[in-house]
């Protein structure tokens, strides 16, 4: 499509950042449990592993591929717009991307997200963080608007490159051998779960449709029907608080006592492979697989795939055109999400916050 009007003059990526260094990996951590009285000595335990892996997390050099890939891309379309990138919790900053984008005169940005559901740690807490940012001089630079691009967990550039993967993976595994698909998504604290989306459990009800979408991808690939459950990873915090479950390492001990003997893991929670992908799937669950004798394979994440990088392009173009939310093109029985968010939506159970986008209702 063309863009007779163009709404928006920016794009900016926003993650969660991660150290590039032995040296940072400490202060990086601190960064992230700041304020929320989290042990030295439980900070020290996971700073191990990014130190196993050179305190280097994969997670910066991912986004700035996807940077090239997303410009390239605008580049194909002749979409002109710049693309901005700022981190929560590490360089480059959301603060500094927000001075940057004023010096250069941007005055109305979308934000896109690099976590596709609705919580309040994937996508309220982003945009308290945008909100915080756009609290800095602004150094005579111009007067920035920023809105948020919507969960898109249920978009084609997001689903389907987890269904060939899936469907490349199974294929690896014999015949004879008893096999069982793995969804796995990061665990949250159950009263986030509970109160994410407007009206509560939008967390888990949008995995539950991916896992569906995917599996049925996957059959239709195969031909055959294959067993799947939803489980989480990566908990943290104290033990007295519920999170949901079931664990990756407990359900593939599950399995194993069942007679299951090969699972295909399919990280539906990530859009790419870092440190909780590399540590808690391809390090301690690979590892605890192997302790039970199951063949594991783990499929890719989305990363820079055409398809997705197109998703991005698409929904950018979604808003430029200002396509009516029930006319955006989406998978399963969910509508695209609305263009801004409900104030209810996604609680902050902590405090109350400011944050981008927030509405009364939601509207599109």
């Amino acid at each position: 499509m063309g863009h007779p009007r163009r709404l928006y003059d920016a794009l900016l990526l926003v993650s969660f950042g991660g150290p590039e260094g032995q040296d940072e990996v400490m202060p990086f951590l601190e960064n992230v449990t700041r304020g929320r009285g989290i042990p030295k000595e439980r900070l020290a335990a996971v700073g191990a592993h990014y130190q196993y892996f050179g305190g280097i997390s994969p997670i910066n050099q991912q986004n700035r591929d996807l940077l090239g890939a997303l410009r390239a891309e605008f580049d194909r379309r002749a979409v002109h717009l710049p693309v901005f990138w700022g981190n929560r919790n590490w360089d480059p900053l959301l603060s500094d991307a927000v001075l940057h984008m004023r010096a250069k005169g941007v005055r109305r940005a979308l934000a896109f997200f690099t976590s596709a559901y609705s919580s309040y740690s994937s996508c309220r807490q982003y945009r308290e963080n945008i909100f915080d940012a756009m609290q800095t001089p602004d150094d005579g630079g111009s007067e920035l608007v920023v809105e948020r691009l919507g969960p898109y967990y249920n978009h084609a550039g997001f689903v389907t490159p987890f269904v060939d993967a899936a469907a490349a993976a199974i294929e690896r595994v014999p015949h004879d051998q008893r096999l069982h698909l793995l969804f796995t998504t990061h665990s949250i604290p159950l009263t986030m779960a509970e109160t994410s989306g407007e009206s509560g459990n939008a967390y888990v009800d949008q995995h539950l449709e991916v896992a569906n979408l995917v599996a049925a991808g996957v059959e239709r690939l195969q031909g055959r029907e294959v067993p799947w459950s939803l489980v989480y990873q990566s908990r943290s915090g104290p033990p007295q608080v519920q999170w949901l479950e079931p664990d990756i390492e407990d359900k593939l001990s599950q399995l194993a006592a069942k007679g299951v003997n090969a699972v295909v893991v399919v990280p539906i929670g990530f859009t790419s492979d870092h440190m909780e992908v590399m540590w808690d799937l391809d390090t301690q669950a690979a590892n605890r697989a192997q302790e039970l004798g199951l063949t594991f394979h783990r499929v890719a994440t989305p990363g820079c795939d055409p398809r997705f990088v197109s998703m991005v392009a698409d929904l950018v173009d979604e808003r430029q055109q200002q396509v009516p939310v029930g006319q955006r093109s989406r998978l399963g029985v969910r509508a695209a999400a609305p263009d801004r968010c409900a104030i209810r939506c996604c609680q902050n159970l902590r405090e109350s916050r400011p944050a981008i986008g927030g509405v009364e209702a939601p509207h599109g």
